[in-house]
């Protein structure tokens, strides 16, 4: 059942507090920040950008009590599936949580292509002579190797990201560094006339579209969420690890922008001839401390692009597990591998998602991305998990509860309108690109699926609706507190 101790043959809890962090740390950071820092300054048009990560920050934060108090609550493999699942059964049956799986089978791996995106770009600054085509086989081999690494037992990816993470840390931690030896207060707080006039008619567009990137480089701090099954203690460790994995992140990511924007001049990151606009932290490392610099910490930021990809389909892999086992999906992606324990199904298809979304940022751009990767996302699993909080306090106030959101219902009415600004924007923000269309499509194909999956299994509407709690979910949530 959902929330309860995996069984004999299932998930192994080997995943401590550090390690969880990390993991979030790890998705979260990644090439995300080294690649959108352009993206944000011509979003924002100019330094004033700093203000995008700052919102993204309180989304993320508010959006992260979200997932603490659920995922502490309910700590089964799946994430949103399982809170999703005990939120609306009693409505619409198994309809919700088919339909994250649904989503999540899109747009988790759409992010993790992202990130081989922006490990091709960094890759441009090694080699200048790197075609298209040499990088879209680079990028497809990249993401084979991150799918061979994972094809092994939990406790040695667990010692893996660990590493990486280190990695991660140290590559930032240059970066920052090497701002701060040259850093320039004028350059950073020198804005453009009418940088902050909210009555402009382009004000609100940029913003949203700068919050879109924002939350994007934050994405990531839920990941532990998809491993409830795999934590040890997860009642703790779970809001643990997502909350200080957001909190280190912020602390880093406006450190990393507003020394970025203290050494590289804003308007050569609009430039795209500029190696400013494709690899920022780069230029910042030749502009400082010189060239062979800039080519170590390169190397480092690679590594840590690789770490992201790694992590993200890590936990990402998971989230069909849980609802297949539990017939809230489709059975093949039920099965673990028979020595190491992972889910092969779901690693499997999300690998080749991955390389088809790659290729698709590839041969469009990278803002567009990510436009369509939210859009996908925000309708089940952002608006309707922040709903889920409050069907289950309400419905299930016995629930046992080891950690419940500050100040609420305050965080959940500000995640829910800064993805409803997300969302509205989007097409505006990606003209002739339709994300907001494309998202909707998508739902609609997965509810196709849902009722002639549901026609097969002859569960609701079907068949009847359940009432029933799941047993053991109680004495799980107690045993984990």
């Amino acid at each position: 059942m959902s929330g309860s101790p995996p069984p004999t043959g299932g998930f192994v809890r080997r995943v401590g507090l550090f390690q969880a962090t990390a993991i979030n740390m790890s998705q979260m950071c990644g090439i995300g920040p080294f690649v959108t820092i352009p993206l944000m300054v011509a979003a924002f048009g100019g330094p004033q950008a700093v203000t995008g990560f700052l919102a993204g920050a309180v989304l993320a934060l508010c959006d992260g009590l979200v997932w603490a108090e659920l995922g502490a609550a309910l700590p089964g493999s799946g994430g949103s599936y399982v809170y999703l699942r005990q939120a609306f059964r009693h409505r619409t049956g198994r309809l919700m949580p088919f339909l994250f799986v649904w989503t999540a089978m899109l747009f988790i791996p759409l992010i993790m292509s992202t990130g081989v995106v922006g490990f091709v770009q960094y890759l441009g600054y090694l080699a200048p002579g790197l075609g298209r085509t040499a990088g879209d086989l680079t990028g497809l081999g990249v993401i084979a190797l991150v799918v061979l690494l994972l094809w092994r037992g939990i406790e040695r990816i667990a010692r893996i990201t660990a590493v990486l993470w280190t990695v991660m840390i140290a590559s930032v931690l240059l970066v920052i560094i090497a701002a701060a030896t040259h850093f320039s207060p004028h350059m950073v707080f020198t804005y453009p006339q009418g940088a902050f006039n909210v009555m402009s008619d382009h004000y609100w567009p940029g913003f949203a579209a700068g919050l879109t990137i924002g939350i994007y480089d934050y994405l990531g701090y839920n990941t532990t969420a998809y491993m409830g099954a795999e934590l040890k203690n997860p009642g703790r460790t779970l809001p643990r690890s997502v909350l200080f994995s957001i909190l280190g992140i912020m602390a880093i990511y406006l450190l990393l922008q507003i020394g970025t924007l203290g050494v590289v001049d804003w308007h050569r990151m609009t430039d795209p001839h500029d190696i400013a606009s494709t690899s920022v932290a780069s230029a910042v490392l030749e502009d400082t401390w010189g060239r062979a610099a800039a080519d170590t910490v390169t190397v480092l930021i690679l590594v840590t692009a690789f770490a992201s990809v790694f992590t993200g389909l890590l936990g990402g892999s998971r989230v069909p597990y849980d609802a297949a086992r539990d017939r809230v999906f489709f059975r093949a992606y039920g099965r673990l591998h028979p020595r190491h324990r992972f889910p092969v199904s779901g690693l499997a298809t999300m690998g080749v998602i991955t390389a088809v979304g790659f290729l698709v940022g590839r041969h469009t751009d990278l803002a567009t991305l990510i436009q369509l990767l939210t859009t996908v996302m925000v309708i089940v699993q952002a608006l309707a998990q922040i709903v889920a909080l409050t069907v289950l306090r309400r419905r299930r106030p016995d629930l046992p509860r080891p950690y419940r959101m500050w100040l609420y219902p305050l965080p959940s009415v500000l995640a829910f309108t800064g993805w409803c600004v997300i969302y509205g924007y989007a097409d505006p923000n990606s003209p002739g690109r339709h994300p907001v269309e494309w998202s909707l499509a998508w739902l609609a194909l997965g509810c196709v699926a849902f009722l002639a999956w549901a026609r097969h299994e002859r569960v609701w509407p079907f068949g009847p609706k359940e009432t029933g709690e799941d047993i053991g979910e109680t004495r799980n949530a107690l045993e984990m507190s």
